[in-house]
């Protein structure tokens, strides 16, 4: 929902599957800040100059003084690039390595790494590395571009590690059911017929440049990807629950929307590591902040020499 401030010079969004509020100046009519608030908000009332913003998830209450326009947008933009991570195929791809990758990650000289580690895993991972030099959680083994390129490279470079997936054991265990569920009821077959054939044509879409960097970080590679997980979660997002396609996604992105805004207006880089799957989803959300430049990630990779 949008509300306005009484002299008509502000409004502001709540975003609902996040923790912040959008502040847009109407005379510009662009969002200049996000201001953090409790989860989930939902109502918002404009009273005495002031934003009144109740948040569902967290049964909080949030009050946000209008901004000063010469206030607005004062500090640095913040440059962020958005990496696709193919997890175990970085171990066999020539294009797109672990050794592609640490060099790419040195090249980007980021201050904050976003990853898809649970914060509740991260705390383990690192003490685990900084005892042995081996990363032994059992979540974050699973992705070689944390065990094997940023844990180590923590030692030579400046940057700090934020867990930002809101993935957990139980929404793995609620949907593997629920897809086996579904996958065998002769009633959903058409509906499993259909998810498939996207996956399919997803595949085909892709070809032989999988694990090219250069294409997965394209518009073309979000479009295919969109296209190809559609069926996905329009057929089944719900019936899911939190593991659902949408819902997964609205979760990371909380989160990565969360760490953006406590560092808002540093001038710093940030480099958001996830499944390169999810690249389209967060990058229309990115797309929508004013707080930040989006940098192109194909701008950190070697480039192929023309024909």
């Amino acid at each position: 929902s949008v509300v306005t401030s009484g002299d008509g010079r502000w409004a502001f969004a709540n975003n609902a599957g996040g923790e912040s509020v959008s502040v847009i100046d109407l005379q510009s009519m662009e969002v200049v800040e996000r201001v953090a608030v409790g989860t989930k908000p939902i109502v918002m009332r404009d009273a005495d100059g002031r934003l009144f913003v109740a948040a569902e998830g967290d049964n909080s209450l949030s009050i946000i003084e209008y901004p000063e326009p010469a206030a607005v947008n004062a500090g640095l933009k913040n440059e962020v690039v958005v990496l696709g991570m193919i997890h175990g195929t970085h171990r066999t791809s020539e294009l797109y390595s672990l050794d592609v990758l640490r060099q790419v990650i040195r090249d980007i000289e980021p201050d904050y790494i976003l990853t898809e580690i649970p914060p509740n895993r991260l705390a383990a991972a690192i003490s685990s590395f900084a005892e042995t030099g081996r990363v032994t959680e059992q979540r974050v083994r699973v992705f070689p571009e944390y065990m094997d390129v940023v844990f180590p490279l923590s030692r030579e470079m400046e940057f700090e590690i934020v867990p930002t997936a809101a993935w957990n054991t139980q929404m793995n265990d609620y949907r593997r059911k629920a897809l086996n569920r579904i996958s065998s009821d002769p009633e959903r077959a058409e509906e499993w017929a259909e998810y498939q054939e996207a996956l399919t044509l997803m595949s085909e879409g892709f070809g032989l440049r999988a694990d090219d960097p250069q294409f997965i970080h394209s518009d073309d590679y979000d479009e295919i990807s969109r296209l190809g997980l559609e069926p996905y979660e329009r057929l089944f997002n719900d019936e899911l629950g939190p593991g659902g396609w949408e819902a997964i996604n609205v979760a990371h992105y909380a989160l990565i929307e969360k760490a953006l805004d406590e560092r808002t207006g540093e001038g710093v880089r940030i480099l958001i590591t996830f499944g390169a799957g999810h690249k389209y989803w967060f990058m229309k959300e990115l797309r929508q902040r004013a707080d930040i430049e989006l940098l192109d990630a194909r701008d950190f990779f070697p480039h192929p020499e023309p024909d």
